[in-house]
C-alpha cells in the first residue's frame, strides 16, 4: 500500500539525486561559457542523461524529429500574423487527424487550462476577462475518481471546481446548471465502469463537453476518444510525437478548439502567458505529419533488439536474469525490460545499482528499481524503457550494466540496530529554500519500524519508516485535490533533537529539526482527530495515530 502512495515521485525522480547534481555544480554554472555544438550542455556544466526511462517532462521529454528542427528553423526566419497561422494549421490537423479541427498549445497542461476556459466561458470577450473569477458563470467539472491528478492544477486554475464521482449514479446527479465540463484521463480507467462509453453519452443529453487528457499516448488515427464520444482530447507534443517540447495539441470538435484558441495567447485572455510561438507551431505540425507516415512497427522492432543486447550483457553475470515486459496501455507504449537478481547474494540493491548509473559515465536514468536496504534486497531489480532511447545508446548502456552489477563496489551492508526511540510527538520546523513551515510528528516505533502521523500546516496523513542506530527515516503522503505532496525525512537524533534533510521529489530539498514536544505547550497534533490502531497501548512516550 505504501508504494502505491509515492508512485509518482519515484517515477518522476531518483531519491533527489538531480537536486544533488544541480547544487554541486553551483560554481560552474556562475563561470561557463555557452559553447553551441554537441558539447552545449557539458559547456555550462550540466550532465546529459541518456534516456531509459521514457517521456517525462523532468528529463526533457523526448528529442525532436530532424524533420521538426528544420520546421522550426524554417519557421523562424518569417514574420506571420498568428491567427491566420493557427486557421490553416486547425484546418491540417483536422485533415491528419481525422478530427473537426485542432490547435497548438504551449504542452498539454496549457491545452487542458485553454479548453476549460473555453467551456466556462466560450467566446465570450466579456467572460473570458473575468477568469479566474468564475462567479455567475458555469464552474464545475465532474470527474471520475481515476481521473484526479496532479495535472488538475490546469483545470482548477482557469476557475474551475471539480466534482468527483464514483459511480455511475453519482456522476447522473452530479450534472447541474453548473456543469461546465466532465475531465477523463486517458488509460485504463476510461475503458472500465465509468469509461468513456458510459460518460459520453449521459454528458451529450445534458449538453455539457468531455475533455480527455491523453498526454502520453500515441495519437490514433482515427481519434480513439472522439470515436468514443469525447468532445476534445489534449496530447502533448514533445513525448512520443516527438514535437517541440513545449507544445502540445489540442483536438476535437471545432467551435470548441477555436474558442479554446481564442484564450490562448495571443489573445489577451486568462491564458496569455502559455505562449506558443510560430516555431512550436510549425514544429508541431511537422510532428503530426510525420506521425501518419512513421514506420511504428520498424520502431517497435528496433526497441526489441535494443532491450535484447542489453539482456544478453547484463545475464553474462552470475545471478542475474531478465524478462521482457510488454506494455498495458498507450502511455509510454513500448516493451520494457526487467533486470532481476537476489541483491543479498550479489551485495547490490537495485536501488543502489540505479543510483550508480545516473552518477556514472555515461549518465543513466531508469524507470524504477527494486530493492533496498530499508525495503529489503533480496528481489532486487531495474528496469530499462526503450522509448526515448537513441540510437548507439543500448551498446553504452550494456556496457555499463554489466559493469556495474558484476563489480558491486561498497556492497550494501545490514542496517545497524536501532541505538535511539523517537517514540511520541515531535514539532518540527522545515526551512524551505524561501520560507518555513511547522510541522508535526507523533511516531511509534516498533524495533526499527517506524508508524505514525506527520501534520503539515493543514495536510496530515500516516508515516511508515526505520531507524537504523541514530538515523532516523520516514516517508508520509498527503493527499491534496488530484494529487500528492510526497515528504522523504532522512535525519539523525542527538538528545532530544532531531536534524537532517526533507526530500520533496520535484519541490527540491529542505532541511529540517526536530525537537520533542514538551506536554503542556501548544502543539499542531492537539487539532488533529486520532484513531488506534490494533494494539497499540499508550505511555509517556507513545501516543495515538492521527487519522
Amino acid at each position: 500500500m505504501l508504494s502505491r502512495f509515492f508512485f509518482s515521485r519515484r517515477d518522476l525522480f531518483n531519491a533527489g539525486s538531480l537536486f544533488g547534481a544541480l547544487s554541486m555544480l553551483r560554481e560552474k554554472l556562475a563561470a561557463a561559457p555557452m559553447r553551441i555544438g554537441p558539447t552545449i550542455y557539458e559547456s555550462i556544466g550540466v550532465r546529459p542523461l541518456i534516456n531509459c526511462k521514457g517521456t517525462f517532462t523532468i528529463i526533457s521529454g523526448s528529442q525532436t524529429l530532424p524533420e521538426v528542427k528544420a520546421a522550426m528553423d524554417a519557421a523562424s526566419r518569417h514574420y506571420v500574423h498568428l491567427d491566420e497561422l493557427m486557421e490553416a494549421v486547425g484546418a491540417r490537423l483536422a485533415e491528419l487527424t481525422r478530427a473537426e479541427w485542432g490547435m497548438v498549445s504551449c504542452g498539454c497542461a496549457a491545452a487542458l487550462a485553454h479548453a476549460t476556459a473555453a467551456c466556462i466561458a466560450g467566446a465570450d470577450p466579456e467572460k473570458l476577462q473575468r477568469l479566474p473569477d468564475t462567479s455567475g458563470l458555469k464552474n464545475e467539472v465532474i470527474a471520475p475518481e481515476y481521473s484526479r491528478n496532479v495535472y488538475d492544477h490546469a483545470v482548477r486554475g482557469a476557475g474551475a471546481r471539480f466534482v468527483t464521482v464514483r459511480t455511475r449514479e453519482e456522476y447522473t446527479r452530479a450534472f447541474s446548471e453548473r456543469t461546465a465540463m466532465v475531465m477523463v484521463l486517458a488509460g485504463g480507467g476510461d475503458r472500465g465502469p465509468l469509461g468513456l462509453p458510459v460518460l459520453t453519452p449521459i454528458a451529450r443529453e445534458k449538453g455539457v463537453p468531455v475533455l480527455v487528457d491523453a498526454a502520453a499516448e500515441r495519437l490514433t488515427v482515427p481519434n480513439v476518444h472522439l470515436e468514443r464520444g469525447a468532445d476534445l482530447v489534449a496530447y502533448s507534443g514533445g513525448k512520443c510525437l516527438r514535437g517541440p517540447q513545449s507544445a502540445g495539441l489540442l483536438l476535437g470538435r471545432k467551435d470548441l478548439v477555436k474558442a479554446a484558441w481564442i484564450h490562448s495567447a495571443p489573445h489577451h485572455a486568462f491564458g496569455r502567458p502559455m505562449k506558443a510561438g510560430k516555431e512550436e507551431i510549425m514544429g508541431m505540425l511537422a510532428a503530426v505529419e510525420l506521425w501518419v507516415k512513421r514506420n511504428h512497427e520498424a520502431e517497435w522492432k528496433e526497441w526489441e533488439s535494443w532491450i535484447g543486447e542489453i539482456a544478453k550483457s547484463v545475464e553474462r553475470v552470475e545471478g542475474v536474469t531478465t524478462k521482457v515486459v510488454q506494455p498495458d496501455g498507450l502511455s509510454n507504449n513500448a516493451p520494457r525490460l526487467q533486470i532481476l537478481w537476489d541483491g543479498e547474494k550479489l551485495g547490490l540493491s537495485g536501488e543502489q545499482a540505479e543510483q550508480k548509473l545516473l552518477s556514472g559515465n555515461p549518465r543513466i536514468i531508469l524507470g524504477g528499481s527494486g530493492g533496498s536496504r530499508r525495503r529489503g534486497l533480496k528481489n532486487s531489480s531495474l528496469t530499462v524503457m526503450p522509448y526515448m532511447m537513441m540510437a548507439g545508446d543500448a551498446k553504452m548502456v550494456a556496457q555499463r550494466m554489466h559493469e556495474v552489477l558484476s563489480k558491486p563496489e561498497n556492497r550494501e551492508r545490514a542496517a545497524p540496530a536501532p541505538a535511539v526511540n523517537v517514540s511520541g510527538q515531535w514539532d518540527v520546523r522545515i526551512e524551505y529554500v524561501l520560507g518555513k513551515a511547522h510541522h508535526s510528528l507523533l511516531f511509534e516505533q516498533r524495533g526499527e519500524e517506524l508508524v505514525g502521523t506527520h501534520a503539515g500546516e493543514f495536510l496530515s496523513s500516516d508515516l511508515r519508516g526505520t531507524v537504523e542506530g541514530d538515523e532516523v527515516w520516514f516517508r508520509s503522503s498527503h493527499k491534496y485535490e488530484g494529487t500528492r505532496i510526497g515528504y522523504e525525512f532522512a535525519g539523525k537524533m542527538s538528545g532530544e533533537t532531531m536534524t537532517g534533510t526533507v526530500d520533496l521529489g520535484e519541490y527540491g530539498q529542505a532541511r529540517f529539526t526536530a525537537e520533542r514536544h514538551k506536554y503542556g505547550q501548544p502543539g499542531r497534533l492537539r487539532s488533529c482527530s486520532f484513531r488506534y490502531l490494533p494494539g497499540m497501548r499508550l505511555s509517556r512516550s507513545a501516543a495515538p495515530l492521527g487519522s
